[in-house]
């Protein structure tokens, strides 16, 4: 396992840092009024990148003026190393620049933060085993948990990339058309299973016109957020069939600001799960393409305390992002710059790693006790869920920060 590299940035040396040298994360902020810029993430501060390429100290042609990170990523994968192995060099402890870069570090507790990125279109995969089996498994008993395409195909579905937000955003409940199951005809009301889903979002950094391996699939993801696929249970219940979900997936997305990149992760690759029936040959992995990241939710009542209700492990997956990217071109479906990849809920063997309220409290039926006494078996107004995630090195972490957002009740209807 690789080892920590100390920087000259005393904060990115804590073993409790999310953000050590090794990570050298991407992101968007502004500070003291500046219009939002491109940064990396350091310790406890921002080095303005953008600032650093105005002035010279840094070679992207231009790409880190735009206020976003795709065109940069579109730049491909050679210029992506160029910048961090040069950013590596400049924060390395020892550095004869530390003197020249101090004026462009920025504390994190003083910058807001933005949308990493452009999201160009958002797909949504359903490729964990243990969640597939145990939403299948509510409705349809073990015997039919699974589809009967699950064990061969990544299944996912084309969702709204306008509603995907930057962690911190509020999350309005949303409204929709409910019917239970003893309801003679719907009703249009807010929904009263509103829940969360624990995710990382692979970005896409290079486009494709027509079919690609998984090998240049995995080449071709520029980096890894996490993400809250927010999800109105009743309202899919209601709509989704035959054809998936629509408006119960549409009201928002929540993305951590921080793009961990592929090279960051490299050290902490590890194999997708042993296959219960064989994969076509095109979806074969020609060696380790998963991650070992540790996966945490928070859940916090207004005015209360946190208890974490969920930790699990992204190495659960069945399918990896470069599986699910390479199945999404095999079409022909070309594949853009910025194109986010949800890999589906992260959810382990046990009750206290499932990754959504759905699971966590079995549809309602064994609500969760949370510190203070609170009972939830879905998300309610004013509760703040956060999502948290790491890979654990030799003396460090490459961490994500945090993925929040605070529900906000439903807005009312005309009509």
């Amino acid at each position: 396992m690789t080892k920590l590299i100390r920087s000259w940035v005393e904060s990115a040396n804590a073993p409790d840092t999310d953000f050590p040298l090794n990570n050298l994360p991407y992101g968007v902020f502004s500070a003291g009024g500046s219009d939002p810029r491109c940064g990396v993430a350091i310790g406890d501060r921002i080095l303005d990148a953008a600032r650093m390429e105005a002035d010279g100290l840094l070679e992207c042609g231009g790409a880190l003026q735009t206020g976003g990170w795709n065109a940069f990523m579109a730049r491909g994968k050679p210029a992506w190393a160029k910048l961090r192995d040069a950013l590596t060099k400049m924060l390395t402890e020892g550095s004869d620049r530390q003197d020249a870069l101090r004026g462009y570090l920025v504390y994190q507790a003083e910058a807001t933060l933005h949308m990493p990125f452009s999201v160009t279109e958002y797909t949504d995969f359903y490729a964990g085993r243990h969640h597939a089996f145990n939403v299948g498994t509510m409705f349809r008993g073990p015997d039919n948990a699974l589809p009967p395409n699950w064990l061969h195909i990544p299944i996912g579905y084309n969702g709204r990339a306008s509603s995907v937000v930057v962690s911190g955003t509020p999350v309005i409940r949303p409204n929709g058309q409910l019917k239970g199951p003893d309801d003679a005809m719907p009703r249009f009301g807010p929904s009263q299973r509103f829940d969360i889903e624990l995710e990382i979002g692979a970005i896409v950094g290079q486009p494709s016109d027509g079919p690609i391996a998984v090998a240049e699939a995995f080449d071709n993801i520029f980096g890894y957020v996490l993400l809250n696929d927010w999800s109105a249970r009743d309202i899919q219940a209601w709509e989704y069939q035959p054809l998936g979900p629509f408006q119960s997936k549409a009201t928002a997305t929540t993305i951590s600001p921080w793009i961990v990149t592929a090279a960051a992760l490299e050290p902490f690759r590890t194999s997708t799960p042993e296959r219960e029936k064989p994969l076509l040959p095109y979806l074969a992995e020609p060696g380790p393409m998963l991650y070992d990241i540790a996966l945490e939710v928070g859940l916090t009542p207004e005015g209360g305390v946190e208890t974490v209700v969920s930790r699990t492990n992204y190495r659960e997956m069945y399918y990896s992002a470069a599986q699910q990217l390479a199945h999404h071109s095999s079409s022909g479906c070309p594949m853009r710059v910025g194109d986010l990849l949800g890999s589906g809920t992260i959810s382990g063997p046990t009750k206290d790693s499932r990754g959504s309220l759905l699971e966590l409290s079995w549809g309602g039926k064994e609500p969760l006790t949370l510190e203070g006494g609170e009972i939830r078996g879905f998300v309610e107004d004013h509760d703040m869920l956060a999502l948290r995630g790491a890979a654990m090195g030799d003396g460090y972490r490459v961490g994500f920060g945090s993925c929040t957002g605070e529900v906000l009740p439903a807005r009312a209807v005309k009509g």
